[in-house]
């Protein structure tokens, strides 16, 4: 049994407050709470936010659900994690965030049951996506979270949790989990954009009131009857994100050349 944290803030440059935003009455983080609850593994799940005051409302929000909070650096999320982890000696330990409330449990339940296959360090199934956007799950070890926190000195490393440990898999035992059948990591049911809050509101809309934990399948069988839902959200780059913290790391080596 281990501990699932979740990271979440309220800050998010391309849509602001979407942690707590109202979906079919949960807000995201209520529902992703709702589904790693019920992973099979899962003994406990962690919130970690930040100092910012913006943020009060989501530890409240977290506390109100009975679940521990820890509050951190807003921009050194490496170090959130790191030290939310050591508070609650999680090891090994999950990774999931709020953006995410189409997350199956079964998904996150392979990854976790993979990761206690071998002796592995960091498991995800995202290192080569082929689940959708918005299904993502990693398992690491203690022991390389504390390395990655040690060592990880690049914009983008302190701000993504993992970026260390994928981005050196010679100091890493990593694993990645490929969906069987065929590669959906085309399909998009992050929230990271009005768009796709407007996608997943509608997806949330066609499933039955006596189901709020259906599954990849259950999605999968209403876009097969909805196809019009695909063209809400498409086109948004998977990893823009990332790509803007890799422009924050040319910005660092151009200072550091002068």
């Amino acid at each position: 049994m281990l501990t699932v944290i979740i990271q979440a803030r309220m800050g998010s440059s391309r849509l602001p407050g979407k942690t707590l935003m109202n979906l079919a009455g949960k807000p995201l983080l209520g529902h992703l709470i709702d589904r790693v609850q019920v992973a099979t593994h899962v003994k406990s799940v962690v919130v970690a936010t930040t100092t910012r005051k913006s943020d009060n409302k989501i530890a409240a929000y977290a506390r109100k659900r009975n679940l521990p909070v820890f509050r951190g650096s807003e921009e050194d999320v490496l170090d959130r994690f790191y030290q939310a982890a050591t508070r609650f000696k999680a090891d090994p330990l999950v990774r999931v965030t709020p953006d995410c409330p189409l997350h199956d449990p079964q998904v996150l339940d392979r990854v976790i049951t993979t990761f206690f296959e071998d002796d592995y360090d960091y498991v995800s199934n995202a290192i080569t996506p082929t689940y959708p956007d918005g299904l993502d799950a990693e398992i690491f070890t203690y022991a390389a979270l504390q390395k990655a926190w040690s060592e990880a000195r690049l914009p983008s490393e302190r701000e993504h949790v993992t970026a260390y440990m994928v981005n050196h898999p010679h100091l890493f035992r990593l694993h990645n989990v490929a969906r069987e059948g065929p590669d959906l990591s085309h399909l998009r049911w992050t929230v990271d954009t009005a768009r796709d809050f407007e996608f997943v509101r509608r997806v949330y809309a066609k499933m039955k009131a006596d189901r709020p934990l259906f599954n990849m399948d259950d999605v999968l069988a209403v876009l097969d009857r909805h196809p019009e839902l695909l063209a809400i959200n498409q086109g948004i780059d998977r990893n823009e994100g990332y790509a803007k913290s890799l422009e924050k790391d040319k910005l660092v080596a151009q200072g550091s050349q002068k």
